[in-house]
């Protein structure tokens, strides 16, 4: 199997991991028990290689329900004396919220690591907030490694330190280490506990307002020991012995700066800091008494920064201070050599060769994100826009979620309108419909509807709301690589389990209009659409067809290949395959309209809609 060698408990060992693969590989270390997540990127491959491995490795793994579930399940191992890990991604974080900070009053008994995979740049997310500030707020302890070995080690660590005050630990990461690759030295496999015991104790456990109180207090009394911890922690170090500049950096901008100070040979040291939250006061102040300037590199906030100015303004240490408070250094996206080598050309007053390069220029299309040919959201938006074309709906409002269907917004579609977060298409629908006449259609995937809309439509039944709902139900969670979800007989571990059906749990809301339809039959599609937008009230339609990139895998695994070709002789250029379908296995070219055919799919979509024949099946293999 792919990830068995991850199960090796061969010491010295050395393996070219990706960031997420170390984490596991760090967490089987720290002998877990127990994990659980909701996928998104860029955490996605943690459990992934959990799922491949979990059974084997004698832990217990589940794609839970949403994050906040997620966060539950494993504090509730943790409280029976097992390591747990639950990790998404940083806006993950926010639907986990709740309980995360719960967590923290009653903490721990085994030790239990939460992941926080941020997204600078925003490479797949719809904001890039920095979930450091979850520490500061829940007053849990922060780690943040820099390279793939680091995963490894910080997370066995986080696990120690989390057992030790009998409190949660924040692992944060960002996108550039959750996906960086880089040689990993094994250790020896951590001993797993079995099941664990849950003692009672609800004082503890049972957070009233009277025995939150005392908790806090608790809580408190764990951080002032915190701080100590990390003043002498082995994940802050001093690199460099220079006295005129201090570094303070932490995550994937240390790899930057460390590079630098020896590419310039400057006159500096290090301060490295991996254990983050509490702030090691004492280690910071000593180390700004050795420097005569401070440089503080970090992505996103100025949360280091803040500290450290204000640790400066305290103890009187009179010491210039850099970083993006003064304006240097940028406070959004990812940060590179460049942007680095920009500030320090300011602060330093200092020219820094370049390697430049000039690329030939060339011309070339933009390439937005598309829709994959054969893709069944392509059938179900083309059907809701001629449902809408046909009934002359022209100001409806359409409602998006968080899934490969957001590219509907892309013409000709335009089937997004509004788009907040995950499980947002239903509550914003069914504000729309009560803040406005216009006619409200809302769309999401089966894994979100699952996540998050569930509530929503309750409330949308409950309050009598005027909407159509979308469930585009492509048998998985497709955009974060394809992990099960309560939809499917199939649970984290791989083993059959019982599926929640969409459409019996719609009706059982009460919900009388619900229909199931397969967007690969347009005209039925079509004429449900048209229905459900003249229903008063609210109307579901599932539509319901596998990804496209499961389907041509199991085709590909029998043997079996068809594309669909155009007969030039009867093609009209009506474009209705081109233009208004838009798969992307389509194109013109000297005023002829072609299908790709190393990207046909073979779906057959735009056979259907064709109202000449002029597309026909060619059988490949």
């Amino acid at each position: 199997m792919k990830y068995d060698f991850m199960l090796s408990d061969e010491v010295g060992r050395k393996e070219f991991l990706l960031g997420n693969e170390a984490i596991v590989r760090g967490a089987l270390e720290a002998g877990i028990d127990f994990a659980s997540t909701y996928p998104g990127t860029p955490s996605s491959e943690i459990g992934n290689t959990l799922f491949a491995i979990a059974k084997k490795a004698g832990i217990y793994f589940e794609f839970s329900s949403n994050e906040k579930v997620a966060m539950e399940v494993s504090a509730a191992a943790s409280a029976s004396g097992l390591r747990a890990l639950v990790f998404f991604k940083h806006v993950g974080l926010n639907v986990a919220a709740d309980a995360f900070m719960s967590t923290a009053y009653v903490g721990t008994r085994g030790g239990l690591v939460i992941v926080s995979a941020d997204d600078p740049s925003m490479h797949s997310s719809q904001n890039e907030q920095d979930n450091r500030y979850y520490a500061l707020i829940s007053r849990m302890p922060l780690v943040e490694p820099s390279s793939a070995q680091e995963m490894k080690d910080y997370i066995k660590e986080a696990y120690e330190i989390s057992e030790k005050y009998e409190i949660p630990v924040l692992f944060r990461t960002t996108t550039r280490v959750n996906h960086v690759r880089g040689i990993v030295e094994f250790g020896p496999l951590g001993k797993k506990r079995g099941k664990g015991y849950f003692k009672k104790d609800p004082k503890r456990f049972v957070i009233l307002p009277s025995h939150a109180r005392v908790l806090h207090k608790v809580l408190l009394e764990k951080l002032e020991k915190l701080e100590e911890e990390a003043n002498r922690s082995k994940l802050n170090r001093i690199e460099g012995n220079g006295k005129k500049i201090g570094f303070i950096t932490s995550g994937v901008a240390y790899n930057y700066i460390a590079d630098l100070v020896d590419e310039l040979n400057l006159d500096a040291k290090i301060l490295k800091l991996g254990f983050t939250h509490p702030f090691p006061r004492k280690l910071v102040r000593d180390f700004m008494n050795t420097v005569e300037k401070i440089i503080v590199v970090e992505e996103l906030d100025p949360y280091l920064e803040t500290q450290t100015r204000l640790l400066a303004q305290m103890e009187k240490i009179d010491i210039p201070i850099h970083g993006k408070m003064d304006g240097y250094f940028p406070r959004k996206y990812e940060y590179n050599p460049d942007v680095i080598k920009d500030a320090l050309e300011k602060i330093l007053g200092i020219k820094i060769e370049r390697n430049t390069y000039d690329p030939p220029e060339i011309s070339l299309p933009p390439r937005p994100p598309v829709l994959c040919p054969g893709c069944p959201h392509r059938a179900t938006y083309y059907a809701a826009m001629m449902a809408l074309k046909q009934l002359k709906i022209k100001d409806a409002i359409i409602t998006s979620d968080i899934g490969c269907y957001t590219l509907g917004i892309q013409k000709p579609y335009e089937m997004a309108d509004y788009l907040l977060c995950m499980g947002s298409s239903i509550g914003t629908a069914v504000g729309f419909s009560k803040a406005t006449n216009q006619k409200v259609i809302g769309f999401v995937g089966d894994s979100t509807f699952f996540h998050a809309a569930i509530p929503g439509l309750i409330d949308a039944y409950h309050n009598k709301a005027n909407l159509v709902y979308v469930v585009l139900d492509n048998r998985t969670t497709a955009m974060t690589g394809h992990q099960p979800h309560p939809g499917l007989p199939m649970d984290g571990l791989g083993n059959e389990a019982p599926s929640v059906d969409i459409e019996k749990l719609v009706r059982g809301i009460g919900i009388d209009f619900v229909k199931t339809v397969d967007p690969y039959d347009v005209k039925e599609t079509i004429k449900v659409f048209k229905e459900a937008l003249k229903h008063e009230g609210i109307a579901v339609i599932i539509a319901k067809k596998e990804c496209a990139l499961l389907w041509d895998a199991r085709r590909r695994k029998q043997g079996v290949w068809w594309v669909y070709e155009i007969v030039q002789d009867k093609c009209t250029q009506c474009g209705l395959c081109s233009d208004w379908l838009a798969c992307a296995a389509i194109y013109k070219k000297n005023g002829k309209i072609y299908i790709n055919d190393a990207l046909c799919d073979g779906c057959g979509v735009c056979a259907t809609i064709c109202p000449f024949d002029a597309i026909v099946k060619k059988v490949i293999r």
